[in-house]
């Protein structure tokens, strides 16, 4: 079969921490081949029958047959997400609780603000306002200024049904779908890679992870590095991080979306890399279940689901691109 990636850079999602719970019954003969046919198609031509979690029905709206307006809109969209044009209203970053709450002598990183992609992502997948509610709907005449609306009460598009949803729009079932505001059990996000340690400046990248149990910090067994580059060389692109997956990639020596994508953030005082959502899920790539950048292994219940899985599909080969265990 025809290898039919979809190439469009991250955005990134919060899936973290789990694998894929579906019905394989009910999806089987259904490989996906574009963003249309996966669950991130929230329209009303979603085919699927049943939720990620395996509930029906899908999570959908009646209301609009429009794949891309639920995240992104060409105009009006909220500039202060380091995502493009999007479209739906942010929450608080101070209402989330961090993993860094639980004082783990094992955690070395340090954690600024919920925020970059991982705020974006959270405007869904917090569970705290309806899936349909944008600050663009299709068309003219449908903004709806989001400095307007307090979080969680922007209008909705209107005829959303879904299986893991409460009635009113809004995620309500499952870790994976809702994560809630408390963040502290799911992986860190909006930490330092590594421990810190890693700065850079125009696509010079300085110092080693504090961390050394990291791909850059240690020597990875699978050949993983930690790279960066310029371009071009001005902010807000001066310096982009990633862990390159040689051999793996579609662009050995390249950024590209089947690498763990770091996100540059200056919070700290530094310019250096961040993890955040979408270093691990690409809310494009319909390749690997949950949307992960790499496979973690594809349950043979799945396979004729994600046909363009990895071609190396290493149990916990995510985990281990970046932790040298």
């Amino acid at each position: 079969m025809m290898n039919t990636r979809f190439t469009k850079t991250a955005l990134g999602v919060a899936f973290f921490g789990a694998t894929l719970i579906a019905s394989s019954t009910a999806m089987a003969g259904r490989p996906m081949s574009s963003i249309a046919d996966s669950w991130h198609n929230l329209g009303s031509q979603n085919a699927w029958t049943v939720t990620p979690s395996g509930n029906a029905i899908a999570n959908h709206s009646n209301d609009t047959a429009e794949i891309c307006v639920f995240c992104h809109t060409p105009h009006g969209g909220d500039n202060t997400a380091a995502v493009p044009i999007w479209n739906r209203k942010l929450n608080d970053p101070t209402a989330y609780k961090r993993y860094s709450s639980l004082g783990s002598s094992t955690f070395d990183a340090t954690e600024a603000p919920i925020g970059s992609v991982t705020i974006a992502c959270l405007s869904c997948h917090d569970g705290g306002q309806a899936i349909d509610s944008v600050i663009n709907a299709p068309g003219s005449g449908g903004y709806n200024n989001p400095a307007s609306y307090a979080y969680g009460s922007m209008p909705r598009l209107g005829n959303f049904v879904g299986g893991d949803t409460d009635g009113a729009g809004r995620l309500a079932t499952g870790v994976v779908q809702n994560l809630g505001t408390d963040l502290s059990n799911d992986h860190p996000v909006s930490m330092q890679y590594a421990g810190g340690g890693v700065t850079g400046s125009a696509g010079v990248k300085a110092g080693t992870p504090k961390d050394p149990d990291f791909t850059g910090g240690k020597t990875n067994p699978a050949g993983y590095t930690l790279e960066s580059m310029a371009a071009p060389s001005s902010a807000p692109f001066d310096t982009l991080f990633w862990v390159e997956r040689y051999g793996d990639s579609l662009n050995d020596g390249g950024r590209d979306r089947t690498d763990v994508i770091l996100y540059t953030r200056t919070d700290l005082g530094a310019t250096e890399p961040f993890v955040e959502c979408g270093s691990c899920h690409d809310p494009h790539n319909i390749d690997n279940p949950t949307f992960l950048r790499v496979s973690n292994g594809i349950p043979s219940t799945l396979a004729s689901e994600f046909p363009n899985a990895n071609a190396v599909n290493r149990p916990s080969g995510l985990c281990l691109t970046c932790h040298v265990k």
